[in-house]
């Protein structure tokens, strides 16, 4: 078995992770209301990028809100998806496979 190998390897396995979180940054996802009043975007690393409110909805703090709640946790939901995706692809892909590792799940 060569440890100094699969050191090497997971290594590589976390800089593609630390590289694939920064390229996340990059990554936009759009969120809307139904009625398209309010409408957000955020990375794929949940960092919110911006917030558009239609002036009608200034005029009703309670509904605002209501709407400013709904529309970020959809927005975050969204983004963990891809963000969980994105991440679960690159840990697989480089898992090394470590012999005699596989008989322990047996």
């Amino acid at each position: 078995m060569d440890l100094m190998g699969m050191m090497g390897k997971l290594k590589e396995t976390q800089n593609k992770i630390e590289a694939t979180k920064k390229r996340l940054d990059t990554v936009l996802v759009d969120e809307q209301s139904t009625d398209g009043l309010l409408k957000v975007t955020i990375t794929a690393n949940r960092t919110i990028k911006s917030i558009s409110i239609a002036d009608e909805l200034l005029e009703d703090k309670e509904q605002l809100e209501d709407y400013m709640i709904l529309v970020l946790n959809k927005a975050i939901e969204k983004a963990t998806k891809v963000n969980e995706a994105e991440l679960d692809a690159v840990a697989k892909m480089d898992m090394p496979m470590i012999p005699g590792m596989d008989n322990l799940f047996k």
